[in-house]
């Protein structure tokens, strides 16, 4: 199976290492700034010329906004913009010029409704001290050394890896991989390099290929699955802050930078924004290994995966709740299922948002009209069942598998939460274009399915 995969490598580079990609990410973000002021510029010269009533065909030429207008453009300016251009490589300046193009299109297509999801704002220019420094080669040496302890990028010469490249070299090695890129980049307080890979996968087939799982995600639990399995929160924000109070506190003692008098900062901030910047990274960090192994077992081990389509950015406006539902990582989960699930030959299920999986009986299938938060064990006054919310939810979950709308990996309708459903467990029906709802009805576009795109976290 042909996949795009990314592998990321911490880097121990030298201090003459980090100036020189340090100059590389500099240089981007002056392409990036002086692109952006020439497309605005551009633009208010023609909205200004159109207000004085003159025709379009008279109007300031227009600046192109693809990557290969906004190279030439730069190509003809740089002896005059940035004299010492010849001093970083070309793939610093189109790593600027790239990033705007592609801001540009977003701006566009949301504003032409081309574009699902929240409304993209017009790109604004990058801070030098604010934006993180980030550097992408496309083309010349890009290659693991022998030795699988470093790497070669252009102008850049050999850089030192932090942990081995073996899993990446072999792969090379075999020619069942090919970079296709190399992005440098510095995290809370630490440079990466990631490469974009051409990969060839084996096929897999799960350890179990007809067994069926019921995800259920929480706070109390991170999961809870259909099989019986807790899966405990480690809640890694919430132990790390009395850490974070601390440096927080720490760090408004420093003087601090001004934007309104141009107060500079000292040095005494900049070490102690650094140690604040590494605990957070140190938290995501956590957060980002447990969700891995939990999501790789999960979709090793059984044929079938059922999760619900989760409201986040909407949950996330519980103020009580934000911290920790952001610390769980909820829609994370379903991302690395998606494309995990895909990997190892399995099938990933996304329940409606509007499935009443809580709500509903998993002996009797009767629907409850409501069911309180604090509430967390579900009776049931039909049948009698008593059991943890969570538990029930997974089943419920679970058996969303065995119905004939859930043949493909698409969402699965299951709106009503206020009827009944007929004895056997939940069911969910998907209506037809230009029919009237019956009982419950109700569908949802397609996910997107899944995909091949995605990050491996590298031991």
């Amino acid at each position: 199976m042909k996949t795009v995969q990314a592998y990321r490598f911490a880097l121990d580079l030298t201090a003459a290492q980090e100036r020189a990609v340090l100059a590389h990410a500099g240089a981007a973000r002056v392409a990036h700034n002086w692109a952006l002021a020439r497309v605005k510029a551009v633009m208010s010269q023609r909205t200004a010329e159109r207000t004085y009533g003159v025709p379009d065909e008279l109007l300031t030429p227009a600046m192109p906004w693809t990557l290969a207008g906004l190279r030439r453009a730069w190509n003809a300016a740089k002896a005059d913009v940035a004299p010492w251009w010849a001093q970083c490589s070309k793939e610093a300046f189109n790593t600027g010029l790239d990033a705007l193009a592609r801001a540009l299109k977003n701006w566009t297509d949301s504003r032409t409704g081309k574009r699902k999801g929240r409304p993209v704002g017009f790109p604004r220019f990058k801070s030098r001290r604010r934006t993180t420094p980030s550097v992408r080669f496309t083309t010349g040496p890009i290659r693991v050394e022998p030795d699988r302890k470093h790497v070669v990028l252009p102008r850049l010469g050999r850089l030192k890896l932090h942990e081995s490249a073996r899993k990446l070299a072999r792969r090379v090695d075999n020619g069942t991989a090919r970079i296709m890129s190399a992005t440098v980049r510095r995290d809370g307080g630490r440079w990466h390099v990631a490469f974009t890979v051409d990969i060839d996968r084996a096929d897999r087939r799960p350890t179990h290929p007809t067994s069926t799982v019921g995800v259920d995600v929480g706070i109390t639990h991170l999961a809870v699955l259909s099989t019986g399995e807790l899966v405990p929160n480690p809640r890694h924000l919430g132990d790390a802050q009395r850490r974070l109070r601390r440096l927080g506190r720490a760090l408004t003692r420093k003087t601090g930078p001004d934007r309104r008098t141009g107060q500079r900062p000292s040095n005494r901030w900049q070490r102690a924004s650094a140690r604040l910047g590494r605990t957070h990274a140190r938290v995501a960090n956590l957060r980002r290994d447990g969700l891995h192994k939990l999501t790789t077992r999960l979709t090793r081990e059984h044929g079938t995966i059922v999760v619900e389509y989760l409201n986040v950015t909407g949950m996330l406006r519980n103020r009580r709740l934000a911290r920790h539902i952001a610390d769980a990582g909820f829609a994370e989960i379903r991302r690395l299922l998606t494309y995990k699930t895909s990997w190892n030959g399995g099938r990933l299920i996304v329940a409606d948002r509007w499935y009443p999986s809580s709500k509903t009986c998993s002996a009797c299938g009767t629907v409850k009209t409501k069911l309180a938060l604090h509430e967390r064990d579900y009776q049931c006054g039909a049948c009698g069942l008593v059991m943890d919310r969570d538990a029930n939810a997974a089943r419920n979950l679970a058996g969303l598998a065995a119905q004939p709308d859930t043949a493909g990996s698409g969402p699965v309708a299951g709106r009503g939460a206020d009827q009944k459903t007929r004895p056997g467990g939940p069911v969910a029906v998907k209506r037809q274009p230009g029919t009237a709802p019956a009982g419950q009805t109700g569908t949802v576009p397609p996910q997107g399915g899944t995909t091949n795109h995605a990050l491996t976290r590298v031991h």
